[in-house]
């Protein structure tokens, strides 16, 4: 699985320097609430304009991949992540960085949508060797960018948003250098294809899932500093931790408990681990030796949860996977919008309730996914080759 080509190893660096964007505003939240004179909420803003637009962007990404190709796809999102960062470090207000943060989300979308399609292209291997080998990115990518934004942050808060654009920039040369300009005739996707490709009742249960699950997943994000009450270095090295262990579980740990118990065991498994993580973390909320474990021992349930539901969408729908991912990717990114900044809101009447509703939302997730069970429990055994499936088709959606 190492032996890769260049192509694969520098999008597999762009996405190393994308997913550390998702880390690295967490340890500034709380700096930026204290020097901007605003509350939980509005911070958590930061995400919920990120998430909304990506979600809604999505549906959009096909469109644009299948006219202009890959390459040119990527270097327009990561043109739009370097520019809205920049500018949301220069703002003087909540509202300034959030919608910035929105441009930056129009960016990741591009980006994120066209990353595994190329990885999946040019990779040597099995399509779910080309997923793990993403996912280790996103993991490295999440594991560095609380590193930085600590360090950073403890500077100025300003100063994580100004890294992203100097890493993205390096990300953008990159990507321009190595990835060839492609020869093979396109097939237009039109925009109405993710839509209708939520009819499939697989992918819109698994959809459904992933957006009850984001509410547990931005409560630990966005709202578990808040509830630390701890300095940017000291919150960066937790979700250090947090990333490291997601990245390790998304590549060793995911396929094996794929190979033992299935795919929708596994799924299921490591969302009912992640509740329970979010119950103890509520029950115990004054006491910030759980909250920091709890986040860091959650990074593993996540880490199986992401290769596993990645790999369940590229094969529960007969749509093609360009279109069903970007309409998986609709429906768990903007309705996962608002995860955030209930969190936030939930959390100033009383901090341990956002972790109760965010273990809830959680388990409902895990509810809905059992109607599907009988269609993910027949994926396992479905293996494909990389070269099976087109540019067009393979359209990701990580946790950015």
């Amino acid at each position: 699985m190492l032996r890769q080509p260049r192509t694969v190893w520098s999008v597999a660096f762009a996405c190393v320097i994308s997913f550390m964007g998702i880390g690295l505003v967490d340890p500034i939240l709380k700096p930026i609430a204290d020097e901007l004179g605003a509350g939980p909420s509005e911070v958590s803003l930061l995400f919920t304009s990120y998430m909304a637009v990506m979600g809604v962007a999505m549906l959009g990404t096909g469109w644009v991949s299948s006219r202009i190709g890959a390459k040119w796809t990527l270097a327009a999102g990561l043109v739009l992540i370097i520019t809205g960062s920049a500018l949301a470090g220069m703002q003087d207000g909540v509202a300034g960085i959030v919608a910035f943060r929105a441009l930056w989300g129009l960016g990741n979308a591009l980006f994120i949508a066209t990353a595994l399609a190329t990885i999946v292209k040019a990779a040597s291997g099995s399509v779910a060797q080309a997923i793990i080998l993403y996912e280790a990115a996103l993991g490295v990518g999440i594991a560095a960018g609380p590193l930085l934004g600590g360090w950073l942050g403890s500077i100025s808060w300003r100063l994580p948003f100004f890294g992203v654009a100097v890493l993205m920039a390096i990300a953008l040369v990159a990507t321009l250098i190595t990835l060839p300009n492609e020869r093979e005739q396109r097939r237009p996707t039109p925009l109405s294809a993710p839509l209708k490709a939520l009819r499939d009742p697989g992918l819109l249960t698994v959809g459904i899932t992933a957006l009850l699950y984001n509410f547990g997943f931005f409560t630990l994000l966005a709202f578990t500093p808040f509830a630390l009450e701890m300095g940017a270095q000291q919150i960066g090295l937790i979700f250090f931790g947090w990333g490291a262990l997601l990245a390790l579980a998304s590549v060793f740990v995911a396929p094996w408990v794929q190979r033992q118990i299935g795919t929708f065991a596994g799924i299921v498994s490591a969302l009912s681990c992640f509740a329970m993580v979010l119950v103890v973390m509520g029950a115990f909320v004054d006491n910030r030796a759980v909250l920091a474990v709890g986040v860091v021992i959650a990074g593993a349930f996540l880490g199986v949860n992401n290769t596993l539901i990645t790999e369940a969408v590229m094969k529960v729908s007969d749509a093609e996977r360009g279109t069903a991912s970007a309409a998986y990717s609709f429906v768990r990114f903007t309705g996962g919008a608002i995860a955030p900044w209930l969190a936030g809101v939930l959390g100033e009447y009383a901090l341990d309730l956002p972790f109760w509703v965010g273990a809830g939302a959680v388990l409902a997730g895990v509810a809905v996914l059992f109607t599907a069970r009988q269609r993910l429990r027949a994926l396992d055994g479905e293996v494909e080759p990389v070269g099976s499936v087109t540019e067009a088709e393979a359209v990701t959606f990580g946790d950015a």
